[in-house]
Order: structure tokens, then C-alpha cells, then sequence
């Protein structure tokens, strides 16, 4: 190694943040096992660097002992004096024995050290610039699909879209752009891996914010969202300010807003509902599209009943019972949905049993 080498770590070090002096150790650290290997394994050896010129040299460390029963190991301290008579027992004699052909090994022990090293310090600003990222919406393309798995290329790295986390039905290509949500980074010996869902409610949330400037501000929230990824979700919204209409805001001029999340979703429902602190008015708003003629709460059990026209009984229930299972997740509260005939049916009853 020379001085170009040195050159070429200080480069390293204002380009890729890597210490030089870390670089360096490395390699030293390195060297010895290298030197281990090729010139013998039970000496006790230390490797130095020159931080100016590159220079590399070896160095083999023995023990100052009174009687030395490893040549390898120890020295006497006879021998010791015989070199510096300053020595005493105990201390460390140090004797350079560079091999002659050392610097080719020394050489490529540093490129390899210094590759490793940079690839590792990139692994570490990847995982550092997305673990910050974590329940945020991130844009890739399909990469490859491989055991189900779909592997998104993010740029200097990829995304797992692992099979529970894909929308049913829905088909993904390669050079496919498609938005994502980040459910979990994790650091292996790899480098980070980035989960991220299609499924998660977090992804229609992050949607809302990218596509609705007043939630995005902070004028309009979002209270709550039930879904059913590929098929249904419902969004709960409260707009702070009495002159701005939530729904409104989020549906948008002629349903712009909401038909782009739409699109992105591949044509997922989306019922936007006003919410309110009245559970009636609440649950009553969650059953949409159907309509509600009452809702009698029972606040200790957090459970309601709801009263809907016999037409509407089916679309309050939902196809398999969809419409009803994601206002009862939206709401937190029980719901159980008769039609008129069947409340007036069950008073009769209980009347009669009176």
C-alpha cells in the first residue's frame, strides 16, 4: 500500500462519512488474521499502518519472562536486555517481521476490508433514513416475484410486499408502479428490510393526507377507518372548522379526491362518514349507505340497536354481513340491526311477557 491508498480513505471519509482512522483499524485487525494464516498461526503478532505514507508493517509481541518455554510467545529477559537493556519483566518486546511479499496481501485484505465497510455504512444510512419512515406511504416499482413475495425496488434498496399483505385478486407486474405502506423496518446482516402492506388501514389514512390538503393542514381529521382491503372501507372524518364539510372536503369537486384514492385501491369502496361524539348520530352515519330510522344505546355494554326500514335491511347488514362488521370496528361499539317489523315484533313480545 501507498500514499495513494491513504489519498484514496480520505476520499472515503468525506464522500461516505467512514472514519479514515476506523478504516484503518479495520484493516489492521484484518492483516493479522491474514498473517496468521499464511505465516503462522500461534504467534502473537500486531499489524501497523502508516497514516502518511501506507506503509504496513508487522510486528511479532513476546512476553519478558524470567525462564521463556515458548520461543513463539515469550522471551527471557536475558534475551530481552541483549536487545534494549531497559526491558524488565513483564513487559512486551516487539520485533518487525514484515514478509517480503506482505504488501499484495496487505493490499487486497484493504480493498476488500474498505468495500465491506462502505457497504455496511450504506446498509446503516438506508436503515437509518427508513426506520424513521416506519406507518409512512412509500412509491416503488415491481422488481420481481418470487414465492409469493413481491419485491419492490425503492431505489438503493427494495420493499417486501409479502403475500398476507397483498390486496386479494389484485395482479402486480413487473415495472408496475404501485404505493405501499411501511409496516416494519428491521436491520439484519444484510442490510435493512423493509415490510410494507397493501392491506394495512394506515395506507387509505396516508392516501387521505397525500390527496386532501385539509387533513394534511390539520383542519380536517381522521378518527377512525375500518377496512376490508380490495373490497370496503369505512373513514371516519371531524373537521374542526364549523365552515369546512368533511365529507366535502374529502370527497372533493365532482369526487376527484376520493376517486384517485379509489383508483390506487383497484376499485376498493370507500364510504366517507362525518363523525360525531353522539353515538347515535355516530352509528347511525357508520351503517351508509343505509338508512337509520333509530339507534337505541346502551352505553354500560358500549352496545346499540339499530332500527332500519325493512328495505334496508339487507344493504345495513352488507353482503356476508360486511356493511355491519365495519361499522361496528369504525364505531368500537356492538351493533345488532333489526328492520322495523322485527323491533315492533320483538315490543309486542315483550309486552306480552309482561
Amino acid at each position: 500500500m501507498n500514499g495513494e491508498f491513504i489519498e484514496a480513505l480520505d476520499q472515503i471519509e468525506k464522500e461516505k462519512g467512514i472514519s479514515k482512522d476506523i478504516l484503518i483499524d479495520a484493516i489492521e485487525a484484518a492483516l493479522i488474521s491474514g498473517y496468521k494464516r499464511n505465516y503462522g498461526s500461534a504467534q502473537n503478532v500486531k499489524v501497523y499502518i502508516n497514516r502518511d505514507s501506507g506503509e504496513v508493517k508487522v510486528f511479532s509481541l513476546k512476553d519478558v519472562v524470567e525462564n521463556a518455554e515458548s520461543d513463539l510467545l515469550e522471551i527471557s529477559l536475558e534475551e530481552a536486555k541483549e536487545i534494549d537493556s531497559n526491558y524488565e519483566l513483564g513487559d512486551v518486546v516487539e520485533k518487525e517481521v514484515t514478509p517480503r511479499n506482505f504488501g499484495r496481501i496487505a493490499a487486497q485484505t484493504a480493498k476488500q476490508v474498505v468495500v465491506q465497510r462502505i457497504r455496511e455504512a450504506e446498509r446503516g444510512i438506508i436503515y437509518d433514513q427508513f426506520i424513521n419512515r416506519e406507518s409512512e406511504i412509500v412509491t416503488g416499482i415491481v422488481q420481481r416475484i418470487s414465492k409469493g413475495n413481491v419485491f419492490i425496488n425503492l431505489g438503493k434498496t427494495e420493499a417486501i410486499l409479502a403475500p398476507g399483505e397483498q390486496i386479494p385478486d389484485e395482479e402486480y407486474k413487473h415495472n408496475d408502479r404501485i404505493k405501499t405502506y411501511i409496516i416494519e423496518v428491521k436491520k439484519t446482516t444484510k442490510g435493512p428490510q423493509i415490510l410494507v402492506s397493501r392491506t394495512h388501514p394506515g395506507l387509505v389514512k396516508r392516501l387521505f393526507e397525500l390527496e386532501v390538503p385539509e387533513i394534511h393542514d390539520g383542519v380536517v381529521e381522521i378518527r377512525s377507518i375500518s377496512r376490508e382491503a380490495g373490497s370496503r372501507t369505512k373513514i371516519a372524518v371531524y373537521s374542526k372548522d364549523p365552515n369546512v364539510d368533511p365529507v366535502g372536503a374529502c370527497v372533493g369537486h365532482k369526487g376527484t379526491r376520493v376517486q384517485a384514492i379509489v383508483d390506487e385501491l383497484k376499485g376498493e369502496k370507500i364510504d366517507i362518514i362525518k363523525w360525531s361524539e353522539s353515538p347515535e348520530e355516530f352509528i347511525a352515519s357508520a351503517l351508509s349507505p343505509s338508512k337509520v330510522v333509530r339507534v337505541e344505546v346502551k352505553e354500560d355494554e358500549k352496545s346499540a340497536l339499530v332500527v332500519v326500514p325493512d328495505y334496508q335491511l339487507s344493504l345495513a347488514i352488507g353482503k356476508e354481513g360486511q356493511n355491519a362488521r365495519l361499522a361496528a370496528k369504525l364505531t368500537s361499539w356492538k351493533i345488532d340491526i333489526k328492520s322495523e317489523t322485527q323491533y315492533k315484533e320483538s315490543i309486542t313480545h315483550a309486552k306480552t311477557d309482561e
